[in-house]
């Protein structure tokens, strides 16, 4: 009997570590999985608030997604038309007024809700008008657009509304305003790098931004 016995103990604490082993998936499958430098880390505070994260609450809302194209007529100027005359300041003051008016638009959108501190704007936006607008191609075939016809092209598409009178006060009141609006505008370096940036109308309000 007693030479048996070192042969059962051996049985035994063998039979004891596989159930030890198989109640830890962890231990079983991965003995590095804790050291794992990709692995799912609980600890970041942003990580369920990424706004370009799949359960992005504004992705569904993004009025600068592809959408169906648009009939381009609608935001070319016609020719032989011009924008209104006035002071420019005057003009620039209305600009800024409307900006953030959301009684333009029939979905409760305004321009500043895009482009609030200068959010939303492609590098290119810092290029002299006319130029190259990914959005207005995408969505009207137009290769270059002028500043006056952006700014229709934005109330058509983000802000779901019709087009001003081309020789109204307030379309040129909206392109002045623009136009200080652009010359502000610094492009980020870094953008090129993000796939969220220039289509997230909602970027403003990322609760993981760096707060001033």
């Amino acid at each position: 009997m007693p030479s048996a016995c070192p042969a059962v103990r051996s049985t035994l604490a063998a039979s004891l570590i596989g159930l030890a082993c198989a109640g830890s998936p962890a231990l079983a499958q991965n003995p590095c999985a804790a050291r794992n430098p990709c692995a799912p880390r609980t600890t970041n505070p942003c990580a369920g608030k990424n706004p370009c994260a799949a359960k992005n609450p504004c992705a569904a809302k993004n009025p600068c997604a592809a959408a169906a194209k648009i009939d381009a007529k609608l935001v070319t100027r016609p020719k032989g038309t011009r924008l209104a005359d006035g002071d420019r300041a005057v003009l620039v003051a209305e600009g800024k007024r409307l900006w953030a008016d959301t009684k333009l638009s029939t979905n409760g959108l305004s321009c500043a809700s895009c482009h609030t501190a200068n959010a939303g704007f492609a590098a290119s936006f810092a290029q002299p008008y006319p130029h190259y607008v990914q959005m207005a191609d995408q969505q009207g075939g137009f290769k270059r657009i002028a500043l006056d016809e952006m700014v229709q092209f934005c109330l058509v598409v983000p802000m779901a509304t019709k087009p001003m009178a081309w020789g109204s006060k307030e379309l040129a009141a909206l392109t002045a305003y623009t136009g200080v609006v652009q010359a502000s505008f610094k492009p980020n370096p870094c953008a090129a790098k993000n796939p969220c940036a220039a289509k997230n109308p909602c970027a403003a309000k990322n609760p993981c931004a760096a707060k001033r």
